[in-house]
């Protein structure tokens, strides 16, 4: 059975066009899946260089003004997030995707206990 997580990492493979390897007749036997996030983006460079990176704030943490090497989702594990991205502010709780755009931002844990979040980076390869 495939976990939340991967279920997303599938989602983002799918959303962003990159190959899963399986066939049609392989997809027929997969699990159901549920879109979390779609979304059309245009990429940095062909071709990316794609990272998934796992970070865990501690409670009360916040991350000083900073920017990521690129776009990407970004999916709550654990915890209450409140990002602050240009000027716009919104919480997410576990379950949740929301997609950063590279802008200068902060994240900070605004739940009871540490938050943990999986960043999708997609960016020019180094």
């Amino acid at each position: 059975m495939l976990t939340t997580p991967t279920k997303a990492i599938l989602s983002v493979i799918a959303a962003t066009g990159l190959s899963t390897g399986l066939s049609r007749a392989d997809e027929m036997t997969m699990p159901p899946r549920q879109i979390l996030l779609e979304k059309s983006a245009e990429l940095p460079a062909n071709p990316i260089n794609a990272r998934v990176i796992r970070v865990s704030f501690p409670r009360g943490f916040k991350t000083p003004l900073h920017t990521h090497e690129g776009p990407g989702p970004r999916y709550v594990v654990k915890g209450k997030v409140r990002i602050d991205e240009g000027g716009q502010i919104n919480t997410y709780g576990p379950g949740e995707v929301f997609w950063e755009s590279g802008q200068w931002m902060t994240a900070e844990n605004v739940g009871d206990e540490e938050a943990v979040m999986v960043i999708f980076e997609l960016a020019k390869p180094k």
